[in-house]
């Protein structure tokens, strides 16, 4: 399927990984460095069974930030408890990150556990941010101190539910980041990135795009590591497949976490136009899956779900309804994703892939112009009014294109507190329609009139 095939390089923005023992604070810091609370907040030791990930900003830089649940390493469990399973999650966000916060409680005090975690991390050879948390003001600085027995040169203490500290602590953490690099939005490509759960595929489909066995193919989940970007032409389009699975063989034995781990495909999503969610049909839609594609969805990409493995299932009507039934229940949250039905083995409909990549793209790039974007909404706005607020009706002034992937509109409204998401969404679809924008994400923002913004 490929011409001219290339190799190219690219950049993601930074993961910060936010590691200690349990109960220390992670999640509440997780909650204060993000502005939300997506993350659970419990007394209860070890209540973080699953890592979290979402976007954080200090400044002019922005990156993402991991919540990880406890890293209690001196803990005696099977291989296959709860514990060691958050353990390798941790240990997983520790790897694939470019720079680690290091949490400890300082109010519970020193614990030897965390020196144990602090051996792990200078292993890593990761930088790490240390940081002692629950200290609420410089009268109980001095609980910190005792955690430069850790031999480290510097202790921030901080309190993650009150924000002491936290201004200080974030000035050094984004000079601690890589230096910020751009994509080269300017060079052509539609950046593509495949993506999903280990073995569902990727390697196959990978190798059957670009008409070379380029990537390692295995039965054993997780076999690849490396990573490459290939660039080609197919059907006058030019594309870069980012992130696509290296070459190199790994042992079998070796980082069996990366079943549990979706920080590659983050990685991949960062620095794409278009994410391919593969999933194994034959094996259904998966939590995983879900979680993929949520990641897909918050960062506004542009999505595709491609079904592998469907020359397993597709003579079997009762199974091909489950898998629709599910699809339309679990990613209902991104109904724009067109869903392709492949098999990466025999090559059955993967031709149909990259035209769906090419137009999903196509409209992620859409610009309407001011006068036609305000005659939709007029018309949007005669069949359905906005609501009342206050006994009056809200209105909308004007609207105007922000910016592309993905079409972002601003729209100018009376009162953008009394907006309901009903009418939010009312809006979008009549933008969908108008447009036709039925394949992409789509942002409304509502703004106040300027004078009105100033009380």
């Amino acid at each position: 399927m490929n011409e001219n095939l290339v190799a190219t390089t690219s950049s993601a923005k930074p993961i910060v990984a936010i590691v200690g023992r349990a109960n220390v604070g992670k999640s509440t810091l997780f909650n204060r460095l993000t502005r939300e609370r997506r993350a659970i907040v419990d007394d209860t030791p070890g209540i973080t069974r699953d890592r979290l990930v979402a976007e954080a900003s200090w400044g002019e830089r922005s990156f993402c930030l991991v919540d990880t649940g406890g890293l209690d390493v001196g803990d005696q469990e099977s291989p296959g408890g709860i514990q060691a399973l958050v353990r390798r999650q941790a240990q997983t966000a520790v790897d694939e990150a470019d720079l680690v916060i290091f949490l400890a409680d300082g109010k519970g005090g020193f614990h030897p556990g965390d020196t144990q975690v602090v051996d792990l991390l200078r292993r890593s050879g990761k930088p790490v941010l240390y940081a002692v948390n629950k200290i609420d003001g410089p009268g109980q600085e001095e609980a910190a101190y005792e955690f430069y027995q850790l031999g480290v040169e510097r202790v921030f203490p901080i309190s993650a539910a009150h924000g002491y500290g936290i201004r200080d602590f974030m000035d050094v953490l984004v000079e601690m980041l890589p230096p910020a690099t751009e994509e080269e939005e300017a060079a052509p490509g539609i950046r593509v990135a495949i993506i999903g759960r280990p073995n569902v595929g990727k390697s196959s489909l990978v190798n059957r795009i670009l008409g070379t066995d380029r990537v390692l193919v295995s039965d054993v989940p997780g076999t690849t590591r490396d990573a490459v970007d290939a660039a080609f032409r197919f059907g006058g389009e030019h594309y870069v497949l980012v992130d696509t699975p290296g070459i190199r063989r790994r042992s079998k034995t070796a980082d069996k976490v990366e079943k549990f781990s979706v920080l590659k495909a983050l990685k991949s999503v960062e620095r794409c136009h278009v994410a391919v969610l593969l999933v194994d049909a034959a094996e259904g839609l998966t939590d995983q899956d879900v979680r993929i594609a949520g990641y897909i969805h918050e960062r506004q990409r542009g999505g595709v779900v491609a079904l592998n493995k469907w020359d397993l299932v597709e003579k079997e009507p009762r199974r091909l309804k489950e898998i629709d039934d599910a699809l339309d229940i679990a990613l209902k949250f991104m109904p724009y994703a067109p869903v392709l039905r492949v098999s990466a083995l025999t090559g059955s409909r993967v031709q149909r892939l990259l035209p769906t990549v090419a137009a999903v793209f196509a409209q992620y790039s859409t610009r309407v112009t001011t006068a036609t974007l305000n005659d939709a909404i007029a018309r949007a706005v005669a069949h359905h009014e906005p609501p009342m607020h206050r006994g009056r009706r809200v209105k909308i002034l004007y609207g105007t294109q922000a910016s592309i992937r993905p079409p972002t509109f601003v729209l100018f409204v009376t009162r953008p507190d009394a907006i309901h998401f009903s009418y939010e969404r009312y809006l979008a679809n009549q933008i969908r329609e108008a447009f036709s924008l039925d394949q992409t994400p789509l942002r409304l923002v509502f703004r106040g009139r300027e004078r009105e913004s100033r009380h």
